[in-house]
Formats: structure tokens, C-alpha cells, sequence
């Protein structure tokens, strides 16, 4: 292989590392994924890989009966990873609809289903 082949290879290579790195990955939730909850007042908080444009950001809640409510996501400077909000429920099977921007403008998205049990 000659030197021109391995440098446009490892260009192409480190090109797809940047952009694959750009894209915000869900790395951790409360709650968590098919997890379940006491019922009430619940702080929820999902984290990614990358920073995240928090004000351009969505979140929606589904609940049991498929009504869906957007969620008022709490600006926090000291977590640029994350995007917090709260809400209280009842006992049921909801979703969390997450719409995450990446700093670098790349848009992810995904659902978080969780259940909400009888509060003890």
C-alpha cells in the first residue's frame, strides 16, 4: 500500500471518529430504562456523552393514556452533559421522549419508557 493510501485512510478513519463522537449518546437516566418509580414528585435527569444545548432540547412525558405533555427542562450550567426537569405522577406506564442537540448541532433522539408504582 502506498504512503497516499494509508493517509487518506487514516484521514477518513479519524473524519468518521470525529463525527461519530459528535452525535450525544444517552449514557445514564433517572430513571432508569424499564425501571420503575415510587409514585409523586420525581426529579428526572438524563445524562449523555457530550455536551448539550439545553435550551434548544426537548423533552416530552407520555402518559399511561397516551396524552403527551412537554417538560420544562431546567437550565444548569454545572451539568452541560445533562437534561433535568420534574414532574409529579401516578401510578402507570409512561415514556420520556427526548429530543437532544449536541453542541456541534447534531440532533439525537430516543424514548425512555419507566414505570410508576403505588408510592409505599
Amino acid at each position: 500500500m502506498q504512503l497516499n493510501h494509508r493517509v487518506a485512510i487514516a484521514i477518513l478513519a479519524l473524519a468518521v471518529s470525529i463525527n461519530a463522537s459528535a452525535h450525544a449518546i444517552l449514557t445514564d437516566s433517572t430513571p432508569k430504562p424499564n425501571g420503575s418509580v415510587p409514585a409523586g414528585h420525581l426529579a428526572l435527569m438524563l445524562k449523555y456523552n457530550s455536551k448539550i444545548d439545553q435550551a434548544r432540547s426537548r423533552l416530552i412525558l407520555i402518559a399511561p393514556d397516551k396524552s403527551e405533555t412537554p417538560l420544562a427542562i431546567t437550565a444548569n450550567t454545572g451539568k452541560p452533559n445533562e437534561l433535568d426537569s420534574a414532574a409529579d405522577l401516578k401510578p402507570g406506564a409512561y415514556t420520556i421522549r427526548w429530543q437532544a442537540l449536541a453542541l456541534d448541532g447534531h440532533i439525537t433522539r430516543g424514548d425512555l419508557p419507566f414505570t410508576v408504582t403505588a408510592a409505599p
